[in-house]
């Protein structure tokens, strides 16, 4: 291959902006945004670094053309073999359709609940309702490994485990190292799975086979996540969310019924039990995200040290997507928590690990940077200006009036009499999963992390 090389040209260096994207500076102080790399399938394989060929047959098996299909044959079949057909909302994919159409996001969510049932959805879910056991879950188990440190050197630090990204780094990358530090608490996705197939089809008097979950997400890696065999129900012969669209997905679904957002009437917002009130969406503190670091922040500083913290303080380290909070007493640092978002962070936080030197006992880990609002699989500007509409959807997320999880109606009245009572075997068989190594297939490449 020949290579030309332009004189003068000199060293360049690469700047990250705070949405993620590139720009090239050259040693003059010019600068050019460089095109984000367009990677196949094929490329993944070739490495077998992220993607394994049995993950992509599962997620060839998750977009909407496949719920399209699944619709269509839906209304086509016997009334008796018809299914109950689900589709839970993220509040990310929410704040991106609201950014896109100029709507605030309640009447965005009111308005998609209108689309689907249009199109053949029976109920609409927003997972916000899922993250309250996710987050509650998370903070009863920081606590327990927090006091279980002394007789155990891999309880901290704890490594938040919601981004599907981060965990297929760490089980095919450095397993042996990261795996024992995840936290165990499942998804907002995977819990909603669980509320979903278990306890929302015993309402219906069905079998959990008998529903069709589609969940609407702001990440591709949320199909792997839910084609996990962690989440398949052998008895039934079916997962516990069958299909994931991004928002990318839903906004070509609208384009492709020549739907406009803005022009659906509003429709009520559907909730799981009767024990549920849903007036108008919800969300938590914390960023957009999820709110992980501050929930469980919050909890450890009154469980463990009788504190209530009013406002969580975020120090910048190198920058915005690492951050650090602690928790101090009379000169003494009780906790010590950060944000480690997008991979140039997270390997920081790995080599921190190898050499024995993390200060952390708590970490939210994101793959991308900025987070979830910034997600692969959200909507992108048509004009480029991808900085000015992050900062839009993060605003509009913001909006959404927050609750503390254990105050929402309907969750510990679901803890009694879905789950058996709060840390039953039955709460930590629905609520919480697993990890596994994954062995490197060989490969012609040589890649270091």
């Amino acid at each position: 291959m020949k290579v030309d090389k332009k004189p003068g040209s000199g060293v360049a260096k690469i700047h990250i902006e705070d949405d993620g994207s590139y720009f090239q500076v050259s040693q003059d102080g010019g600068t050019r945004k460089l095109e984000k790399a367009k990677i196949s399938l094929n490329d993944c394989l070739a490495c077998s670094g992220c993607i394994t060929s049995a993950e992509s047959v599962l997620i060839t098996q998750q977009s909407h053309e496949e719920l399209r299909k699944i619709l269509n044959a839906n209304k086509a079949a016997a009334p008796d073999h018809r299914k109950l057909v689900v589709a839970s909302v993220s509040p990310q994919s929410v704040a991106s359709l609201a950014a896109r159409f100029q709507l605030n996001p309640t009447d965005t969510a009111r308005k998609l609940t209108s689309f689907f049932k249009k199109i053949g959805v029976h109920y609409v879910f927003d997972t916000a309702f899922s993250r309250n056991f996710s987050l509650i879950e998370s903070q009863r188990e920081f606590v327990q490994r927090f006091r279980s440190q002394a007789n155990s050197r891999q309880a901290l630090p704890v490594l938040a485990s919601t981004c599907p990204g981060w965990i297929c780094y760490a089980e095919k990358t450095h397993s042996s190292l990261l795996l024992p530090h995840l936290s165990t608490a499942r998804s907002p996705q995977q819990v909603m799975g669980a509320l979903v197939k278990d306890f929302f089809a015993r309402q219906q008097h069905l079998t959990p086979d008998r529903l069709y979950h589609v969940t609407v997400m702001p990440c591709y890696d949320k199909k792997l996540e839910a084609s996990r065999p962690d989440f398949f129900n052998q008895e039934f012969q079916t997962r516990d969310v069958d299909c994931v669209i991004t928002t990318g997905e839903v906004f070509r679904l609208l384009e492709e019924e020549g739907v406009l957002l803005p022009d659906l009437e509003l429709a009520p917002l559907d909730a799981l039990s009767s024990c549920v009130s849903v007036e108008e969406p919800t969300s938590h503190r914390g960023g957009g995200s999820g709110g992980y670091l501050e929930h469980v922040f919050r909890h450890a500083a009154r469980e463990l040290f009788g504190i209530d913290v009013a406002e969580v303080t975020y120090k910048p380290l190198r920058n915005k997507d690492f951050q650090e909070v602690t928790l101090e007493r009379d000169g003494q640092v009780l906790l010590h928590f950060a944000t480690a978002y997008g991979f140039r962070n997270i390997q920081n936080l790995v080599q921190k690990l190898k050499r024995g030197r993390c200060p952390y006992h708590y970490v939210e880990v994101m793959a991308c940077p900025s987070g979830c609002l910034n997600g692969g699989g959200q909507l992108r500007p048509p004009d480029g200006h991808s900085k000015e509409l992050l900062q839009q959807v993060e605003q509009l997320y913001r909006e959404v009036r927050t609750q503390v999880p254990e105050d929402v109606p309907g969750v510990l009245e679901l803890y009694g009499h879905w789950l058996q009572g709060e840390g039953s075997d039955k709460a930590s068989r629905l609520l919480h999963t697993q990890y596994h190594a994954v062995e490197r297939a060989g490969s012609s490449f040589s890649i270091k992390w």
